[in-house]
């Protein structure tokens, strides 16, 4: 069976937000999916759904999971294709939509899976620039998905749970401890960019002043730190959040952010 990974099809990828914004991979040419009896037109016309077209319909809609998608791809109407699908005959076309139709809600379900699972792209902002991005969880379709996957413990009766209650309460824990964590993470990360952004515009500045010659003005702050050159660098403190503005530093300096 193939495999049908997310690809978000809009040009930027952060609008890539609906079911219709991504696409998976289309079945193969031998897929039992594909092995339905056509209906077949006694007297075709020019414009008939022809056997071809209707595995094509049934293909890209197990790879979108929407009708209207399959059917401007063949270029036919939905009123022809439902009035196809209701004849007699075209038995084996109505259960190969049913089954195309149920892939796509799988894929659909995969991908609401990775979502909240690892999240969304999302930007570090600070003072309007763009630090960063870290993978936003969603805990709202996490929790969503956690009650219909595990009703017994995260469904309607769980959630009559209350404050006191061993489950409750151990659920709360983690989830305070998460959010802790993520917290700290996104702190620490902020704190090192800042720093790393900070030493690279002093650079940039520095290296502006040297060639501008002996008249430069200085361009020290409080708790600036310079190399025997003179050239800006990061204070000698220690700790993971200097060691991790190293990091970045070095890599703002191998690729420059502007």
């Amino acid at each position: 069976m193939p495999s049908y990974s997310p690809i978000p099809s809009r040009k930027i990828a952060r609008q890539a937000t609906s079911a219709v914004a991504y696409v998976g991979d289309e079945p193969d040419e031998d897929d039992p999916l594909l092995a339905f009896a056509p209906f077949l037109h006694k007297a075709p016309r020019r414009n008939s759904i022809t056997p071809d077209l209707q595995r094509r319909f049934v293909a890209t809609l197990a790879a979108t999971g929407i009708v209207k998608v399959a059917a401007r791809r063949i270029g036919k109407s939905l009123e022809a294709l439902y009035k196809l699908r209701a004849r007699p005959g075209a038995e084996g076309f109505a259960a190969a939509w049913d089954a195309a139709l149920a892939r796509g809600a799988a894929r659909l379900e995969d991908m609401a899976m990775e979502r909240a699972m690892l999240g969304t792209r999302t930007p570090i902002v600070s003072g309007g620039e763009v630090l960063g991005w870290w993978d936003k969880p969603d805990n709202a379709l996490l929790r969503f998905l956690l009650a219909h996957r595990l009703p017994a413990r995260y469904g309607s009766q769980a959630q009559e749970l209350g404050p006191g209650h061993p489950a409750y309460d151990e659920l709360a824990g983690q989830a305070r401890a998460e959010i802790a964590e993520i917290r700290r993470r996104m702190s620490a990360e902020v704190t090192s960019r800042a720093m790393a952004l900070q030493v690279f515009r002093r650079r940039r500045l520095w290296r502006q002043r040297q060639a501008a010659g002996a008249n430069a003005g200085p361009i020290e702050d409080a708790w600036d730190a310079s190399g025997p050159d003179g050239c800006p660098e990061l204070p000698d403190w220690s700790g993971p959040a200097m060691e991790r503005a190293r990091e970045i530093l070095a890599e703002m300096e191998e690729d420059p952010p502007f």
